[in-house]
């Protein structure tokens, strides 16, 4: 059985971490406080750890889908959700990336606390899956990339966190290619890396 590790509060909601899921960090708390969601909004929150966000994202939206390739985080944040009253507005899927989704299903907002350490070799554990991301950074970005705009509505937006490690500018240029507005809508400075949020608004017309 997984244990308790310990206890996180933010915004003034408590929230548990299992033995094994990602601890909220600087990179959460840049996502959390850029959190705007609407009254009435579908959101995506993809890899979702202890569900802080999806928690966040479930007092205003209408639907939250949370999804996590942790069996413990998906445990982890449907146990959140239950301790902070919004269990009956989010599902939770435990899953690689958006493989499983169905393509009509749209959000007006998807949120990625992505893995973008990074690393050699393969992960040990559940818990190294949360930070990496392969010899550059961007095995899982990348992969991401691919898909994720098939789940999105024109004119929603995509909140995605990386670091300086793993090719921010990269990635902008690729949102752009695609038909984004997108911009460094905030950063968090560590001791190795800048952490930075990106902001991408789905355009209504086709990219030139």
């Amino acid at each position: 059985m997984t244990r308790l590790f310990k206890e996180v509060f933010y915004g003034g909601l408590s929230f548990i971490v299992f033995d094994g899921v990602y601890e909220p960090a600087e990179d959460t708390f840049l996502l959390a406080r850029n959190l705007s969601v609407s009254f009435g909004d579908r959101v995506l929150d993809v890899g979702t750890g202890c569900g802080i966000l999806a928690v966040l994202a479930a007092l205003k939206a209408s639907y939250v889908l949370a999804i996590d390739i942790n069996p413990h985080a998906v445990r982890c944040a449907r146990e959140n959700a239950h301790r902070n009253g919004v269990l009956d507005k989010i599902d939770f899927i435990c899953c690689n990336l958006l493989s499983p989704l169905r393509r009509r299903q749209m959000f007006d907002l998807i949120v990625f606390n992505a893995p973008y350490l990074p690393e050699e070799g393969e992960p040990r554990s559940w818990l190294e899956r949360a930070w990496y991301g392969g010899v550059d950074g961007r095995k899982v970005i990348e992969s991401f990339l691919e898909s994720f705009s098939d789940y999105l509505k024109p004119g929603g937006r995509l909140l995605l966190v990386q670091s300086s490690l793993s090719d921010v500018e990269k990635t902008m240029l690729m949102l752009r290619g695609m038909g984004y507005d997108a911009k460094v809508a905030d950063v968090a400075e560590s001791f190795f890396e800048t952490i930075t949020l990106i902001s991408a608004i789905k355009l209504d017309v086709e990219p030139h």
